[in-house]
């Protein structure tokens, strides 16, 4: 596939409005590198973005940069932004880095959610068992996770756990089609919203502990099993 019919098959078909440019452009991108579109390594030129979108390279550039702070491109020498590989030897800090963001917010946020809190968390839960697209099985459990959270005043803390679900969207696509894996089961999550609804907050704690070290250990021994190759 070459970079401009993998760019093409990204360009919307209206004109893009001035002031939105920057954030269809970077959604735009962003759907594309999480569902496959644009592979791992491909350079992403400002000017053949700016032309296919009809915009300026400033927005460009702004949506870029997003997409770099989001992990999903990395900046090479003469080459420019590329698109960065779906998972890396991070990915495990990762996870690490959620066990304990998450885990705080829970337990913030439990005593302060309310029964829409819960049923909006249940909604995603069945959205999740039936989707099959994997960007969007990427945004609905950046969904489910944040609507538990909700319920915290720690508006930094929820944003720096956003940050990290963001760049789970790309290792939830690599376990469904890399590492072969099938479609997520809704287990712990199920357990998860019953504990919250409860009220126990230990026994909450416990169910996320146990579904990011799982994901952690799955993805351990993939890059254990990847350098032994």
């Amino acid at each position: 596939m070459t970079a401009k019919k993998s760019l093409s098959s990204i360009l919307v078909s209206e004109q893009v409005p001035a002031h939105l440019a920057r954030s269809v452009i970077e959604e735009k991108l962003r759907s594309a590198i999480l569902d496959g579109r644009l592979p791992e390594g491909m350079a992403l030129r400002q000017q053949e973005l700016a032309t296919l979108f009809g915009v300026s390279r400033m927005p460009v550039r702004e949506a870029l940069r997003q997409l770099e702070a989001q992990s999903l491109l990395r900046v090479v020498m003469h080459k420019g932004a590329v698109v960065a590989p779906l998972i890396g030897e991070d990915a495990v800090d990762t996870y690490k880095l959620r066990l304990l963001l998450e885990t705080e917010a829970l337990r913030q946020s439990i005593p302060h959610l309310t029964a829409e809190h819960i049923a909006e968390a249940r909604h995603y839960i069945d959205q999740l068992d039936t989707e099959t697209n994997l960007s969007e099985l990427g945004r609905l459990n950046r969904l489910f996770h944040l609507s538990l959270y909700a319920g915290t005043s720690n508006r930094k803390l929820l944003r720096l756990i956003e940050d990290e679900l963001n760049e789970e969207e790309r290792f939830l696509r690599f376990h469904l089609s890399a590492m072969g894996l099938g479609k997520p089961k809704q287990d712990d999550h199920i357990e998860l919203v019953d504990a919250v609804q409860d009220r126990d907050v230990e026994r909450a704690v416990r169910v996320l502990e146990r579904h990011l070290n799982n994901a952690a250990s799955t993805i351990q021994h993939y890059l254990d099993t990847r350098d032994t190759d």
